[in-house]
């Protein structure tokens, strides 16, 4: 049976702290210890600040490009500038909307800088440097305190051609993203040519329905579902080829 619960009980997150200690201390202290076979979604947001990937904007030096951008648009010129400092490049930018490329491949808006949830008022919050090993290193965290579990770091996107957002994976450990249907058989005989799930991405959008942005459970357990064990998965494998991608 497959069930999905939040972790509650998470204080502040603070550069320095443990995740994976805190985060396996709150799921016992709730009644619902890890266990071997979870997954364990972490949202971003603490993962980046436990690594202090907190900047302070007024500590920000601003490019001339971002103090022009941000005063025809009415924006934050300090953020602007992380943004770009963020990116890889910018795919889109319509009005004050900057969608672009972040150093680790992703494709979203404003390259993931967030000031929501931040800490405090003037902060803002960067995506993880590296999240596969922020992954990693939850999860060997939590191997440690006893949970075989898999572990993906979640983060909100938007997607082409659809309103409003989901969450899906920017980071993983320990299980494959991707469960492949190609080369098997539909019940009528049609073999899949192309079929394949982003699990990961499911995964990380189902554990977002118990934890939420008002609701200060950033963790979520899933409980049931079957992963495939996968010691070098990582989610550059589902990051599009320039070569393949028919939009860029």
């Amino acid at each position: 049976m497959l069930s999905i619960f939040g972790v509650p009980g998470l204080p502040e997150i603070v550069p320095g702290s443990d995740l994976a200690s805190m985060i396996a201390g709150a799921a016992a202290a709730a009644g619902t210890p890890l266990a071997d076979g979870d997954v364990v979604v972490v949202t971003s947001k603490i993962v980046s600040k436990a690594e202090g990937r907190i900047v302070a904007l007024d500590s920000v030096e601003v490019s001339p490009f971002a103090r022009q951008f941000a005063e025809r648009w009415e924006k934050d010129p300090a953020v602007v500038e992380l943004v770009l400092q963020e990116s890889r490049r910018v795919v889109r930018q319509v009005g004050p909307i900057l969608i672009t490329e972040t150093r680790h491949g992703f494709i979203c808006a404003n390259s993931g800088v967030d000031q929501s949830s931040s800490g405090g008022h003037g902060l803002a919050v960067l995506l993880p440097v590296d999240p596969d090993a922020s992954a990693a290193r939850i999860r060997s965290g939590l191997k440690a305190r006893g949970a075989d579990a898999a572990v993906i770091i979640s983060d909100t996107f938007g997607r082409p051609w659809r309103e409003a957002q989901t969450d899906i994976a920017i980071g993983i450990a320990g299980m494959q993203p991707v469960m492949s249907y190609i080369g098997q058989v539909d019940p009528h005989g049609h073999e899949f040519r192309v079929q394949a799930l982003c699990v990961a991405d499911e995964l990380a959008g189902a554990a977002e329905l118990v934890k939420g942005n008002l609701s200060r459970v950033p963790v979520a357990v899933i409980r049931g579902h079957q992963w495939e064990p996968d010691e070098t998965g990582t989610m550059q494998s589902i990051i599009r080829d320039t070569e393949r991608d028919l939009f860029r």
